[in-house]
């Protein structure tokens, strides 16, 4: 239950994101510009982070959430299980690897990423603007899952949830637009 009064029909981020208007453009502009926006990652590579760094901070609502978006983007579901449960075994390229490792380093502390990680990313080819955007994407959702537990907001235990999310979030992004979270109401 959550700690706050919220839409019944809106579950995890969604319903804390309707209760603020305000707060939740700016939080929908960010995270539109980094999981959609012009870059040399994929879209699939960029929910990966965040699937990977919400399941190490063990938030249920955005590690489904996230994780069911990847599977969409990449056309299958074993990179994102693999990348969370066995990273080193990943069907992920070498430099998707070295981000994660940092993703996984940022979602810890900040502090806890090293030169070494750094350097192995640029080693693997990775850009300066793809270590940048990791770095902020992992915070970015390490934020979000503090957000979603923090207030307790509802996690619904139906996969089938998550399915009909990950379509609204590939096909219409992050940004707010009417009607965008009918089909998820009960």
């Amino acid at each position: 239950m959550p700690y706050i009064e919220l839409n019944k029909d809106l579950p995890g981020i969604t319903g804390l994101l309707d209760y603020r208007k305000d707060t939740a453009l700016p939080i929908r502009q960010l995270t539109q510009i980094l999981l959609r926006g012009d870059s040399t990652l994929t879209e699939g590579e960029r929910e990966l982070i965040a699937s990977v760094v919400s399941y190490g901070n063990e938030c249920a609502f955005c590690t489904a959430a996230h994780s069911a978006t990847a599977d969409l983007l990449l056309g299958e579901k074993e990179t994102t299980k693999k990348a969370k449960s066995d990273p080193i075994h990943a069907p992920v390229s070498e430099k998707m690897k070295a981000l994660l490792d940092i993703a996984r380093a940022v979602q810890k502390s900040g502090r806890d990423v090293t030169p070494g990680m750094i350097e192995n990313a640029k080693r693997e080819k990775a850009t300066d603007l793809e270590i940048h955007d990791t770095v902020l994407i992992a915070a970015l959702f390490s934020l979000y899952n503090r957000y979603v537990d923090g207030l307790a907001s509802v996690t619904p235990s139906d996969p089938s949830f998550y399915e009909r999310l990950a379509l609204i979030l590939k096909n219409s992004g992050y940004l707010p637009t009417p009607g965008r979270y009918d089909s998820l109401k009960k």
